[in-house]
């Protein structure tokens, strides 16, 4: 029976495995290496130390409506996307909120999680800190590793001919940018165009002579604002558009996605991207297109090698005198203290069941939180994680026979091994997986049962925004608020902006109503196909 958890890491993963932990009555004691919360979301001007942390122009990519955690929602008063101290704030709120403190250890870093002797009958861990230079040994039950995956920056510098041998400026990984003033009037490149890169090339451009940036993929770049000025995020992420997705061909939705990018302004144009690839990722950037219509910044293809004080591209082009190469390329995950057995089989996300457990072990009492990405917020996935796994622990939820994981986790990775550099295989969606996992835990909302039940509240989950809160409506850890804050959320965005109330005659309530009332027939049908062809085929609950 599981009582005793060790939680790694005070970051999201780690704040929210310690609540959790709390709600199912068990004993979490959570380790931080650093001296306070936060995780990368705490900044810091210091590079002393190995840990990362955002970048100080930071802000958030999904609002704040769509990143809470579920039931604990964002002040009414902050903005939609936040820099990083408001974030942090936050952090601070919802610990203070659950009483997290008392059971985090800082400035201890653990050095080994081993299994015990007898771990095929206890499922118990060994594990090894350090606080102060003196070494403690510990016996727990559990431990759930929310490490995350920004750790090590990715650094492919032998992709790169030339950059260590002939070239005499200077290269460094995005994680060591803290200053823009020290890139004043010098010609920059810029490796890499995911959010990073993009928000990096931004930035140097108001400040450096020239930037240059690289990218060897299609890119399409899309704006926080969407329809009426809301949030994309609110706009987009709904079960009526994953629904969808998942009716019509998948040609039909990349030829509507692909119309609706354009529609902002044409990629091709701009030689970020063509609707005929297949292949593409999505940056959010509402500074970037106008930074490279007014030459502020340059696109380029991948460079093929770098001489004295130039860059060759794939393309043929040179760029001559370049100062500083800036690469965006990511970070790769590691977990140095798990003992070797476990940590060999972990090479993604997708050598764990459902992206969380070890499916080898002869007991799941090892949980990896937050090794994710998705197409919505990690922190809302990395809480829905949580839940889960301490329902398990707590012994609420069962999972099924180890062999039936492994031919999951068989089924679902690619037969071959991705390049390192490649985050697809991380990359979910976001609705998909928070349903999958809210029906492992029993959490998951039914749309039948909300539209003969409560219609007004069915509507605004189906067609509305798929806020956390939706999470929260049935099952274990069911909150009372949640109702309120489906129906509030609009609200609460709008509020921050009425800062100047204005004046406006037209009322488009009676429209939403018409619409509504024309759209239950529609959710009425979703609903069934939802309740008949996508539940899962294993029963999460105790018997």
């Amino acid at each position: 029976m599981v009582q005793r958890v060790a939680v790694i890491g005070a970051g999201v993963g780690g704040l929210v495995s310690v609540k959790c932990c709390l709600d199912e009555g068990l004993e979490p004691i959570c380790f931080e290496s650093s001296e306070d919360i936060g995780g990368i979301w705490r900044y810091t001007d210091s590079m002393d130390d190995s840990r990362v942390s955002v970048y100080h122009s930071i802000i958030t990519n999904t609002s704040k409506e769509m990143s809470c955690f579920s039931d604990f929602p964002y002040p009414e008063d902050f903005p939609s996307y936040l820099p990083h101290s408001l974030v942090l704030e936050y952090f601070r709120m919802y610990a203070r909120h659950f009483d997290l403190l008392r059971h985090i250890r800082f400035q201890t870093t653990v050095l080994s999680v081993r299994k015990r002797p007898d771990f095929t009958t206890s499922g118990q861990w060994e594990v090894v800190t350090k606080t102060n230079g003196v070494r403690e040994f510990h016996v727990f039950d559990a431990v759930m590793v929310c490490t995350g995956h920004y750790q090590e920056p990715y650094l492919p510098l032998a992709s790169f001919p030339g950059i260590e041998s002939h070239f005499k400026g200077q290269h460094l990984h995005s994680r060591e940018y803290r200053d823009v003033q020290v890139f004043r009037g010098k010609r920059v490149l810029v490796v890499g165009i995911g959010n990073t890169g993009g928000d990096l090339s931004v930035e140097l451009s108001r400040v450096a002579a020239k930037v240059f940036l690289s990218t060897r993929s299609n890119t399409w770049v899309i704006s926080r604002v969407s329809d009426h000025g809301f949030p994309c995020d609110m706009v987009g992420t709904t079960r009526f558009n994953h629904f969808l997705d998942w009716l019509l061909p998948s040609a039909l939705t990349r030829r509507i996605r692909f119309r609706r990018f354009n529609s902002w302004f044409n990629h091709t144009n701009y030689g970020l991207a063509s609707s005929k690839s297949s292949k593409f990722k999505m940056i959010i950037n509402e500074e970037l297109p106008f930074c490279l219509l007014s030459g502020t910044v340059v696109l380029k293809p991948n460079v093929k090698e770098f001489t004295e004080n130039s860059a060759v591209f794939e393309d043929g082009t040179t760029e001559e005198n370049i100062d500083v190469v800036l690469f965006a390329t990511g970070y790769n995950f590691s977990f140095p203290f798990l003992e070797e057995s476990v940590r060999s089989v972990i090479d993604d996300n997708r050598s764990l069941y459902k992206c969380i457990f070890p499916p080898q072990l002869e007991k799941p009492t090892l949980a990896i939180i937050g090794l994710i990405q998705l197409t919505g917020s990690i922190m809302v996935g990395s809480e829905m994680q949580a839940r889960w796994v301490t329902g398990v622990f707590a012994g609420w939820n069962k999972l099924p026979p180890p062999s039936r994981m492994m031919a999951d986790v068989l089924k679902r990775k690619p037969p071959v091994k991705r390049n390192t550099s490649e985050r697809e295989n991380l990359k979910m969606s976001f609705i998909s997986y928070m349903d999958e996992i809210a029906a492992c835990a029993g959490v998951k909302p039914s749309m039948l049962r909300l539209l003969l039940t409560d219609p007004q509240l069915a509507l605004a989950v189906f067609f509305g925004p798929c806020s956390p809160y939706q999470f929260r409506l049935v099952g274990r850890g069911k909150w009372s608020g949640a109702r309120a804050a489906i129906l509030t959320q609009w609200q609460r965005t709008l509020k921050p902006l009425r800062t100047r109330v204005v004046d406006d005659n037209s009322d488009s309530s009676c429209g939403w109503h018409w619409m509504y009332l024309l759209a239950l027939p529609a959710a009425l049908s979703a609903g069934f196909l939802f309740s008949k062809y996508l539940q899962p085929g294993w029963s999460p609950q105790a018997g």
